[in-house]
Formats: structure tokens, sequence, C-alpha cells
């Protein structure tokens, strides 16, 4: 029996291969092709159309990497040809069968509307069904040579990765344009062949279905004529019908298929190519919409929209029309597909107020799920942000790359931080470009975890990461399997319904509790550390800027509030929080565009600023705090002389209006600093030998603070994205310092400086600052980084014996156990977080904060003393060569604090203050501030101007120490009135009791980590 199936399947292959795929097409004339090479970057339709074209012989070697080709096609149908199927058939040299990360070209009628583009597994464009004959057919064709990174399979760097370095040797070698009849009946047969072939493959040995499917295959062979395959198709089809028209069985699981392209705004390619990008793949969308009248896509990122809408307008207008037929389904709400761990909490609720608008605007289309299959992991934050964008439904896939444990769940209720719980799936055929082969349908049904609860999953279809999305025979192929026996059922729809119909089925699905945490890809929380500083700065400067100009614009005559101005900045931000760009896992020209982008909203935000602040009028020098905290601490003045200043959160006062100083900061032996609360003690070695908290009488410490150790980092695979656990085996310790000098020395601060040179011509400064008032100790730093597949951390082993940690996320803090009692605490051995990091035991607790720090890991050891020592080691910089050879090398900035005697309020407020820097300034600044909160806890996140226009003010705030907080919020302008609202500023009366009226202030009652969106009418 062996033997008999051996050689059926062998037959069935050969014949299929060999004589029925080179058959689909029935005869072909080609076409007449010329060619330009447009200069430098890619340009419009219009100057391509005019430009002198020569002509261009298949089989010539042509497109420069990054480079853009235009082919003008022209060719005739043959009289003949009438009343069949004729297409162009187009291959411009491709590699593989992955469509997004080589060459690709968008075909253009020769006025400029795009047709539909070309790639490996898509290279047709439709003439005529059934075509006239005679006809003449010219078209103007932009190739994108883009180089496939991927070539080596990620074993080793490329210089491709940027156009300054790739070089300009051609990279592919075209093959065919030409005019082609396709045979209907055989193109039908070979789908048939590939469902039922690979059905069979991945049924049961002893399943009496495989061997009907079997022996129907060789009885199909025998009716097939082999040199008259055109002739024969339909005999053969005859055959294999009654094995197709098997109905699955009633209990079958079903698959919920939507059309899907995932393209990554960036990656293995620039944003400028993304852009185009998404014209090839909405091209061939809408063309397939045509064709397929039960074809349903689903397509997220509002910015990938409003590009094909600035640039493609006859691509806009046909996506606009498949919305309107349903065929289109916008999903997603969000500006981009961002990472999951990285943006702040404001950014997120500006991800989805962003998306959702412009999906409301443009299409009067409010999404209801979010859609994130590629981040890699998930905040436990999003439950509640979602709920409070209007979301109902959450879509992750990237779980399924988990490294040690299985996510134990494909539908569930994902319970956040807060309480929230939001209805949740994780497609079990564990892709999001999915084809509907054998295997994936096998998959899926062997994978589902909820079996006997649920009965239905989704499977997005379509080629991905490089966009190409769905073609005709992965449609082909859901059609036949949408009732067959020995497959799951598949019925293609929109997302929202599957979401209905699975929630209605499974409504007690069960819950994960917090964060989806991606046991892989680690590295990303640190990998390009200046994309991740660029984002980290860019969003605080947005709170400042929005802040001062909201205070501006109520109490400044004459002065605009710059809502275009600010919403172009944010989008900027929100496009580069992308899960390839934030994370540091793309190619150099990505990263290089990147830092330039933050630097120039870097520019534009400080301009605005100071526009704000200057509007509020001359009155002397003035301080300016856009922190949610009252804050008294040492600054420096425009001069550079330190000064002490007492400045009330989200205000302003005078430079000089502080009240009496602090304990002076004493420097003694060039190696102690003391402030009266903490006294620091650097070593010869330049590590912190001891942390005294004067306060409390104990010592902070229980080991060298502050050391920096260098490990080798080669993780086993995709190295930007990923730290593997064995980095930690080998490393050397930084002891040996250039210099140990006392640089500040004044009564309200006292500095130590710190160089060291190391590796490969590496060097680092760190300058240690205590301030007079203040128990932060600030340690600066510089580094010139020269290393290669290395990391840097930087550890504080203190004693205290923490059960856990806790690491700040958005709107909020997570809880992570410091021991590894199981697999799932052993695999986080790197974690992120944003500003601050606490550990602590009862009464005592240190917090580890940042200004641009994502990655950090914690241990837990037991002395010989009995006594335990909890270590955080900060991430700092990464060294890893691929895709991006030179990632990291250079220059880099930032400051890294501990706090010793640290609550969570604590850490909260000297989290905000240390990257939020107070600002000197010449203005008379204002009365009081816009808002200010009375009550621990209550934390005002973001206060701008409402987004219609209005003049109300929106403020966002939310409970950050992780307990219950009542607080009065008071405004410093008259208040009129106010109103609880959503994320997109429109009521919501399921928080309205959160908020009550307190005569001329509003009452708030949080629950813990709960968001709150305020509305604040003016009076007169």
């Amino acid at each position: 029996m062996h033997d008999e199936r051996r050689r059926i399947e062998e037959r069935v292959e050969r014949v299929h291969n060999q004589r029925i795929k080179p058959a689909i097409y029935a005869a072909t004339v080609p076409f007449e092709v010329e060619a330009w090479q447009a200069p430098g970057e890619p340009v419009p339709f219009e100057e391509a159309a005019g430009a002198v074209y020569e002509p261009f012989a298949m089989g010539t070697p042509w497109g420069p990497p990054w480079g853009t080709t235009w082919f003008r096609m022209s060719g005739q149908v043959p009289a003949e040809w009438a009343g069949r199927r004729v297409e162009a058939v187009i291959d411009l040299g491709f590699v593989g069968d992955w469509p997004g990360n080589q060459a690709e070209a968008l075909v253009h009628r020769t006025d400029g509307t795009p047709l539909k583009a070309v790639n490996p597994l898509n290279q047709y464009v439709a003439v005529g069904n059934p075509a006239a004959g005679g006809e003449r057919i010219d078209y103007l064709v932009e190739a994108a040579s883009n180089p496939d990174i991927l070539a080596n399979d990620f074993a080793e760097p490329t210089l491709l990765g940027d156009v300054l370095t790739a070089g300009d040797r051609p990279l592919y070698t075209f093959r065919r344009a030409d005019l082609a009849v396709l045979d209907e009946q055989v193109w039908h047969l070979d789908l048939d062949l590939q469902v039922l072939r690979e059905l069979m493959v991945h049924l049961g040995e002893h399943e009496p279905r495989r061997h009907e499917i079997m022996h129907a295959l060789d009885r199909a062979m025998d009716a097939l004529d082999l040199d008259d395959v055109s002739g024969s198709a339909a005999a053969v089809r005859e055959v294999l019908a009654p094995v197709l028209a098997r109905p699955a069985h009633a209990s079958a699981h079903t698959i919920s298929g939507v059309g899907h392209a995932h393209i990554d705004s960036a990656w293995l390619w620039p944003i400028r190519e993304t852009k185009r990008k998404t014209s090839r793949t909405f091209s061939n969308v809408t063309s397939l919409a045509d064709e397929y009248e039960d074809f349903i896509f689903a397509c997220s990122q509002a910015q990938q929209y409003e590009w094909v809408r600035d640039n493609y307008p006859h691509v806009w207008a046909r996506i606009q029309e498949s919305v309107k037929k349903g065929q289109w389904a916008p999903v997603g709400g969000m500006w981009v597909e961002a990472d999951g761990n990285l943006p702040g909490g404001e950014a997120i609720a500006r991800q989805l107020i962003h998306g959702k608008r412009f999906f409301i605007e443009h299409f009067g289309v409010e999404t209801k799920g979010v859609w994130l299959p590629d981040s890699f992991g998930y905040t436990a934050a999003y439950p509640q942000l979602a709920k409070l964008a209007g979301n109902d439904w959450f879509l992750t896939q990237k779980i399924s790359w988990n490294q040690t444990n299985k996510f134990p769940h494909h539908t569930f209720w994902w319970e956040g931080i807060d309480g929230t719980r939001i209805f949740t799936h994780f497609p079990p055929v564990d892709t999001y470009n999915a084809r509907f082969s054998g295997e994936e349908m096998d998959r899926a049904v062997r994978n589902y975890s909820e079996k006997g609860g649920g009965t239905r999953s989704l499977a997005p279809f379509g080629w991905g990461d490089g966009g190409g999305g769905p073609t005709r025979e992965i449609m082909e192929r859901a059609r036949r399997l949408a009732d067959l026996e020995g497959s799951p059922k598949v019925v293609v729809e929109h997302p929202d319904q599957f979401f209905a119909k699975a929630r209605e089925e499974y409504p007690d699905a069960p819950v994960w509790v917090g964060e989806l945490y991606l046991e892989l890809h680690r590295a990303t929380y640190t990998s390009q550390a200046r994309t991740k500083q660029g984002n980290r700065r860019s969003e605080h400067r947005l709170r400042e800027a929005e802040l001062w100009a909201t205070t501006a614009a109520l109490h400044a005559p004459g002065y605009s509030y710059p809502y275009e101005k600010l919403d172009r900045l944010w989008k900027t931000v929100l496009l580069h929080q992308f899960h390839d760009i934030l994370p540091g896992s793309s190619i150099a020209w990505v990263h290089r565009e990147a830092e330039a982008e933050y630097a120039r909203v870097a520019e534009e935000l400080e301009a605005l600023t100071a526009e704000a602040v200057v509007a509020l009028g001359a009155g002397g020098t003035r301080v300016f705090n856009a922190g949610p905290y009252d804050r008294a601490e040492v600054i420096r003045t425009s001069a550079g002389a330190p000064a002490y200043v007492e400045v009330p959160g989200s205000g302003s006062a005078p430079l000089a209006a502080a009240g009496s100083s602090p304990q002076p900061v004493t420097v003694s032996g060039g190696r102690v600093l003391d402030n009266g609360l903490v006294r620091v003690q650097v070593a010869d070695d330049g590590t912190l030998s001891s942390v005294y908290d004067i306060r409390a009488g104990r010592e902070v410490l229980a080991g060298q603070g502050n050391l920096l150790r260098l490990h080798t980092d080669l993780p086993n695979y995709w190295d930007a994205w990923d730290i593997d656990k064995h980095y930690k085996n080998r490393f050397t310790d930084l002891l040996d310092p250039d210099s140990v000098t006392v640089v500040e020395d004044d009564p309200l601060l006292g500095a130590i400086r710190v160089t060291r040179s190391f590796g490969k011509g590496s060097t680092l400064t760190q300058t240690i600052t205590v301030r007079a008032g203040s128990p932060r100790i600030d340690i600066e730093t510089d580094i010139d980084w020269h290393e290669a597949e290395k990391i840097i951390k930087a550890a504080f082993p203190v004693d205290v014996r923490a059960a856990h940690s806790s690491a700040e996320i958005q709107f909020g803090h997570v809880q992570r156990p410091t021991h590894t009692n199981t697999s799932w605490e052993s695999a986080r051995f790197e974690v992120s977080g944003h500003r601050w990091v606490h550990v602590g035991e009862p009464g005592y607790g240190v917090a580890v904060l940042n200004d641009s720090t994502y990655g950090h890991d914690v241990s837990r050891t037991v002395r010989e003393d009995g006594g335990t020592t909890t270590t955080v080691a900060l991430s700092l910089v990464r060294a890893p060569r691929i895709p991006d050879p030179e990632a990291d090398q250079g220059r880099h900035r930032f400051t890294y604090s501990l706090l010793p005697g640290a609550t969570i309020g604590d850490a909260v407020a000297e989290g905000y203050a240390l990257n939020l820097p107070l600002r000197v300034a010449e203005s008379a600044g204002a009365a009081e501030p816009v808002v200010s909160v009375e009550g621990d806890g209550v934390t005002v996140e973001a206060v701008k101007l409402a987004d219609d226009r209005s003049g109300d003010v929106v403020v966002r705030l939310y409970e950050s120490r992780g307990g219950r907080a009542r607080g009065l919020v008071r405004t410093g302008f008259p208040l009129a009135g106010f109103q609880v609202t959503d994320l997109l500023e429109r009521p919501r009366e399921e928080d309205a009791e959160a908020a009550t009226d307190a005569g001329g202030a509003v009452e708030v009652s949080l629950r813990p980590f709960q968001v709150l969106t305020l509305r604040l009418r003016r009076g007169a």
C-alpha cells in the first residue's frame, strides 16, 4: 500500500508540475519594450511619460539597488484571440516567491491611471475577458529594483540596506513581457489539484478520505492527454468533481478568512518605498475585488491610506468605492501598527485617536477592533485604551513566535492593569499571511486551544510584510475549501462578523491577565538607541508644546493655537513608532532618516514652545514646569549658574521665587558627595562603592553600584531583534577608568566625572551628580560606541528583598516576579519599562530612572550573610550588525538615575521630572496653571485644546500608583462645565460617575490605573 501511495503521489506531482502548470497560458506574443532609468529618487508619472526611452531586450540586466526603471510596453492582441481571456504577463526577473523584498512594479495606462502591480506570484494584468481581438495595448511600468535584504537569510551583514552604500550593480534580469491567453480550464485544474493534493497529504494515513482522494487523483491522471492538456482538462476536472463536492462534516472547524496585506511601514525598505508599496498592493486588491464579489479585504494603518490619498488619487478613489461596496474593511483604528511596548501612554492614545478619526472622516466607518498581528509583545495598558477608543475586540498573532512557552489561548478575554477586559483572538493558523494551504488548514485545527468551547478562528490571507496581498489563486482555494470533507470550512467575511460570532458562541472564554509578553525579540527594547531616544524626547516635547500652547491660547490675546502644526508633528512621531522602526529592526536607511526626522521635530517643537511662552508677555525670567507635579529642585540658569527653584505642576514661577535653600552639597576627598539626604561614595574604579540613605539610616547598595558590564551579544538569529539568554555567560566589567575627577563643587550641586576607554576604541564619560534638596543621583552618560556584537549594561545591586519589580508602562505599571520558579518567569530575562523601575521590600524601596532607556533585567540572589540582593540592570547600547551593519555606532548621550528610599509615587514624580526638564525663559508666565490637581495618585498626562476647535480644554489624567484615588481638578480659567469623554473627545457615559461638580472645580474618583479624559468648558 505504501508503494502504491508513493507511486500515485510522484505521478501526480510530475504531471502537475511538468505538464499542467506550463499549459496555463495557451499562447503568447511578446511586447515591444523600451526602458528609461530614472535618476536618483522616484519621479512622478508625468516626468516618466515625457522621458526619452531606449529599446530594451528580454534577458537584459536592469535595476541598480533602490533604483527605479520605467518600461514602455506596446503590443497588439492577435485577432484570432477574440473571445478568449487575454492577459499581460510580466516577469521582472523575480527571485523566489516573496513579493515584498525584491523587484516589483506598478503598471499604468498611458494616461497615468494605475492598473495593477506585478510581483512574483501576481504577474498578470487583465486585458480582456473576453478579448475582442486586435486591441492595441500600451503600458508605462514603474519598476522598483529593491534589493533582497534576506538573500543570505540574515546570516551575514549587508551594505544593501542604504542607498548610500548599496552600489549600482544591476540586480535583476528581465525575463518576460508578453500578451498571453489564459486557458481557464487548465488554470482551474491546476487549483483543483493543489487543493486536493495538499488535503490528501495532511489527512491521517488511516483516514478513508485520504485514500479516496488519492485514487481520484490517479484516475484523473489517466484522463489527461499529455499531448493535449488544454483539450482534456475539462474531462480531468469531471473526474475530480465528486471528491471536491463532498461536504465538510457538520462539526468541522470554521475558519473566517479575510484578505490582508501586511505592509510594514518601513523595514527592509525605507518609508519612501512603502508609499509605493501601498499603491501597488491596493491596486491589486481593488482589481481582485472587481473579479470576486465575495472578496473582503481588511486593511489597517491610516498613515498608509493617507499616502495613497495624497499620491495616488486614482487608487484612492477605487478604495473609497470598495469600502462603499463592503469589500474593503478598514480595521485597527491606529495611525500605524505601532510597537506594542515602547510608545508612551499618550502616544498610544493618539495612535487610536488619529487612526479612528481618519476612517470616520474619509469612509464614514468607525473601526471596532485593534489589529496588531506583528508587534513584539503587547502592553497590559491596551485593553483599557482600546475600549476608551470605542473598540470591542483585539487581534494579535505574534505570540505564536514564543521561544519557550506556548500561549494557552486563541480566543480569550484579555484583562488589563485597570481591570478592563477586551475580547481577543490569536489566530491558530499562526500567520497573518495565510494562503489556505493544506498545511495551514491542518495546523489551524490542530492548534486551536479552545476546542469544546469555540468552533471558529480567523485567518488573514494574502502575501504580506512587504505587501502584495491576496491573489486570485488564494480566493479560488477559499472557494474550494468553503465546504470540503476533511478540511475546516472557510468563509470569507469581515473581521467584525467573525468577532461577533466568536463572542456569541463563547462569551465565557478564558481570561488572560496582564501583559502579552513575547518570549522573543527582547532586544527590540534596546537596539538603535538614538531612534528610541528620539521617540521618548519627542513624546515629552509634544506634551510640553501642547501645555504651553493651551496656556497661551487661554491667557495671551491674539495667540492662535497651532492645531495643524501639532497634528502634523504628532503624526510624524506616530509613524516612527511603527513596529519595525521604533524597535530598531529596520535597515540603516530607515534609522538614518528617523534620526533626521526626530531632529526636525525637536526643532519645530522647540520653536512652538518658545512662541507660546513668549506670547504670555514680558515679565522677567521665569521657570516653566511641564510636569504634573510641583517641583523644588536645582537647575542651571541660561548663564549656566545653578539655582534652586520651586515651580507648581503644569505652571511657572519667577526664577528667584524659591524659599529657603535646602542643606548644601558637600564634596569631600574627591570621591564623596553628600547633601544631607544621601551620601554617595565613588570608588577608585569609578563604580559607586556606597550610597547611604541618611534619612532612612541604611546602606542602599549590596555591591558595586553603576557597574558597567560589557557582554558578548550574538543571538542565534535575528540580530537586531533578539538577545538570547547566553549573553549573560561572557562579559567584561569596566573597572579601569582613565580618570575620576570632581567637576562640580557648589553648595547647590556636586559632581564627579568618570571617563573610560574600552573595547575597539570606545569611550565612555559619566558625570555622577547630587543636587541640594534631592535624594536623586543622576548619572549623565556620554558614549562614543565602536563595538560589534556587544551590549553594555549598568547594574545596581540593591540591598532589598524584593518579591517583584515594578516597571512603568503606559498609564501605570506592571509587577513582575524577581524569581524564576516557572518557565514563564525564566523566559522574562529581559523586559521593557518606561521611565522607571522600582524594587522594594515592606517599608523601603529604590527606583532606577531613565530618560530614554527601555530594556532592563531584574534578578535576585541570596548572600552568604543571609541577606538578599535585588539587582536592576539597564540595557544601554547594543551593537547588532543585521540588518544594519553600523547599528548604534557613534555618539550616545542619555541620563539614568538612582532614587533611594523611593515609593511608587516618588518614582512616578521623579520619572516625569527627569524626562521633562524645567524650562527657563523670559516671559510673564500665567497667573496660575491651566490645570492643577489636589490628591495623591491622580496624575495629569496631557493638557490640550479640543480637536473640534471649540476652545474647550481637554485633560487626560490617570491613577498612577495602583490604588484608589480621589482628587480635585482645578482650572486656571473660569469653569463653565465639564464632560467625561472617550479618547476621541466624545461623551462617555460609562465613566460619567468618575467626575462630579465641586463648585468651580471637578472632583474625580479613580479606580487603580483608570484613565479619565475630561473636557472642560470655559466660562466668560
